[in-house]
């Protein structure tokens, strides 16, 4: 693959967002297998993806896990499946405990302790606030998992010092060479979604590797911008932001990722088809259906 070439990637649900904040929001497994479709069609080749119950609630079950596999193979054969293992006040076995029943290609490998929150200002008052828990050991039980089942490791660093973290683990010989940074900025407890700060973490992440931009804010299109003209790859999708560049409310993930194409376009960058990205992370499997029933 042309390493000048832009991947893509779609976070089409996250957690702790509702329907009452934005309607078109997938929560079962059919309505996730739906909109990793749309985002594929608009040119996604990762789908990043948190379980939920059919309320809405967040999910950790591994049938559900299941269920959402198979919807999602079922329209997408070859996309690249990305599984979250993040949660504040989830035990660690079951965070990760979908991953040996589904073994997604990709999961999220979450590089650090920080405060996590959602605070608004206009009310003065949070509306989320808890303390994201990942140690060290946490780190090491986490992406030993993720190795023992062939998982390459999305590494979300949500400040600079959790790119730092990456080091003593690879040193180890626990990061694989061909584990993402993800750059995440603008959530509460993290680095703010600044350009001066994107420019800042880029320069952390480590010679030739593969790095993306996540940002969790209207800004996004402003950052992803940026990331694609300085080389990096791109995050779009409801879990991060729900408006569209004109500021309308966007009515599905693919609707999302159209913009981002075009975006990416205007800065000089072709988009990776899933089998250039599958290429250029060196995937040589797609994750096949689990056997539990749902």
């Amino acid at each position: 693959m042309n390493k000048d070439k832009i991947i893509i990637a779609a976070a089409l649900t996250g957690a702790a967002t509702t329907r009452a904040h934005c309607p078109y929001i997938p929560y079962t497994p059919v309505e996730l297998g739906e909109e990793a479709l749309r985002a594929v069609n608009a040119g996604a080749s990762i789908v990043h993806i948190h379980a939920r119950e059919d309320d809405g609630t967040p999910s950790w079950r591994p049938e559900v896990f299941t269920a959402i596999s198979r919807e999602v193979r079922s329209r997408c054969p070859d996309v690249i499946i990305n599984y979250s293992t993040g949660a504040i006040g989830v035990p660690l076995e079951v965070r990760i405990g979908h991953l040996a029943h589904t073994k997604p290609e990709m999961a999220a490998f979450n590089m650090g302790s920080m405060n996590y929150a959602i605070y608004s200002k206009k009310h003065q008052k949070f509306y989320w606030n808890g303390v994201f828990e990942n140690s060290f050991d946490t780190m090491m039980t986490v992406v030993k998992r993720m190795n023992e089942h062939g998982i390459c490791p999305e590494m979300e660093c949500f400040d600079t010092g959790h790119i730092r973290n990456a080091e003593p683990l690879r040193s180890m010989g626990l990061i694989p060479d061909n584990a993402c940074y993800s750059l995440v900025m603008g959530v509460l407890g993290g680095i703010p979604a600044t350009p001066e700060n994107l420019m800042h973490q880029i320069k952390q992440v480590p010679e030739n590797a593969m790095w993306q931009s996540i940002v969790i804010s209207r800004n996004q299109w402003q950052l992803n911008a940026l990331a694609a003209m300085m080389g990096g790859n791109i995050r779009v999708g409801l879990e991060d932001n729900f408006y569209l560049p004109n500021n309308e409310m966007a009515t599905s993930n693919g609707a999302l990722v159209e913009q981002a194409v075009a975006l990416a376009r205007l800065m000089g960058r072709e988009v990776a088809t899933i089998a250039e990205t599958r290429e250029r992370i060196g995937l040589t499997r797609i994750s096949a259906l689990p056997n539990i029933k749902s």
